[in-house]
């Protein structure tokens, strides 16, 4: 069984720069795309930021120049390093896997809370 477990998050004055890091774990073959997610009150769950095993790199218009996604494939992690963190920026963040073990599928994380407020 795949899992994805994310850490980081918490309150964040605007204009901080915190880090998330999801790591998946299981009987895992390959991690193919990482991503991360979230989703506001009231709101669909958007797309952040999205990285292949490869390294390329995707970004919503939204966050580009302000998160940078890497990941560490020997760790199967995934990290969204955020700066200049705006109060629209208040979402739970999901990181999302796709993941061959050993068949391919879609796995997601529980979800990590992040609240913009001075």
């Amino acid at each position: 069984q795949v899992q994805l477990v994310e850490h980081g998050g918490g309150l964040v004055q605007p204009g901080g720069s915190p880090r998330l890091s999801c790591s998946a774990s299981g009987r895992i073959f390959r991690v193919n795309v990482m991503g991360w997610y979230r989703q506001a009150p009231g709101k669909q769950r958007e797309l952040v930021a999205t990285i292949s095993n490869g390294g390329y790199t995707n970004y919503a218009d939204s966050v580009k120049g302000r998160f940078t996604i890497s990941r560490d494939n020997a760790k199967n992690t995934v990290y969204l390093q955020m700066n200049s963190l705006k109060p629209e920026d208040t979402a739970v963040y999901y990181c999302n896997g796709n993941v061959l073990a050993p068949m391919r599928g879609d796995y997601w994380g529980q979800g990590t809370q992040v609240a913009v407020s001075s």
